[in-house]
């Protein structure tokens, strides 16, 4: 009786030994489990960290190439668009073709035969005027931005335009332009009275923004530029081409500082405007 009677408390003794056991063995494996656990996260969380980082820096040089983006397609326009397309209800507007002059009145013909242009010969010692310039120098020519040829508001540089008849020609401009314009017409009615005659505006004072920009004013827009022709002919745009008549009228525009668009990199012979240089005199001298 006394050894089955120790048998119970022994059977006890080694199950609880077992349970203690099987205790440390689960507790060891749990926390070898939590390490391991532990670790993955450290790892996932590291991870992520750097992942986020290179997104931010991905997301930066996006905005960055969207700003240079931007700021490529605002110099395309300004070299490609700055000259309006020709306005109706304008100074003047463009002779359809069957109003041209026929071909048999050689003696003017001449003058709108397409030349080969020699960029290097022009503007030279004048520079073409931005916008920042332009603003800096006459404010903007409107309180709101607009696509479409407008007037001005902005009652300064209001006060400074004038509409006058210049030789052949009648326009809307800012008053020094104006009377540039008239020394180089009346200097070209001297040297080339055939051209003289025969010149006509596509449009000068038109308020809006460059074709093809978002914030860039066409410099139409402070009456500092004019686009010309010759016998009611347009000078081709962008197509390396120019007027015989205009190679000759772009050397007394160069002499007054006015810069011409044939030098764009895509050539807008038809177009003058009043340089950099020109400006900066006219307002060291009072006139604007």
């Amino acid at each position: 009786m006394r050894e089955g009677t120790l048998i119970g408390p022994i059977i006890i003794a080694i199950g609880l030994v077992l349970a203690a056991i099987c205790l440390a063995v689960v507790g060891a494996l749990l926390q070898t489990a939590d390490s391991s656990v532990q670790l993955r996260l450290e790892r996932t969380e590291a991870d992520s960290a750097r992942l986020r980082g290179e997104i931010e820096t991905l997301r930066s040089e996006l905005r960055d190439a969207e700003d240079q983006l931007k700021k490529l397609a605002e110099e395309v326009a300004l070299g490609v668009g700055a000259a309006p397309m020709p306005q109706g209800g304008g100074d003047l507007t463009v002779v359809p073709p069957t109003d041209l002059p026929d071909e048999e009145h050689g003696g003017t013909e001449a003058m709108t035969e397409v030349m080969k242009l020699a960029k290097a010969r022009f503007n030279q010692g004048i520079t073409q005027p931005r916008n920042s310039v332009m603003l800096d120098v006459l404010g903007a020519p409107r309180t709101s931005k607009t696509v479409d040829c407008s007037g001005v508001t902005q009652p300064k540089l209001k006060s400074l335009l004038e509409t006058r008849q210049v030789g052949p020609i009648r326009v809307t401009m800012l008053k020094p332009a104006l009377e540039s314009l008239e020394r180089i017409v009346a200097r070209l009615k001297e040297s080339e009275p055939d051209i003289h005659d025969a010149l006509g505006t596509a449009g000068a004072l038109c308020a809006r923004l460059i074709r093809g920009s978002s914030s860039s004013w066409s410099n139409h827009s402070w009456g500092t530029a004019i686009d010309v022709k010759l016998q009611g002919r347009l000078d081709g745009f962008g197509d390396g081409g120019t007027q015989f008549g205009l190679l000759l009228l772009a050397e007394l525009f160069n002499e007054e500082g006015w810069y011409w668009g044939a030098t764009y990199n895509r050539e807008d012979s038809m177009h003058f405007e009043v340089g950099v240089e020109t400006l900066r005199k006219w307002q060291a001298e009072g006139k604007l």
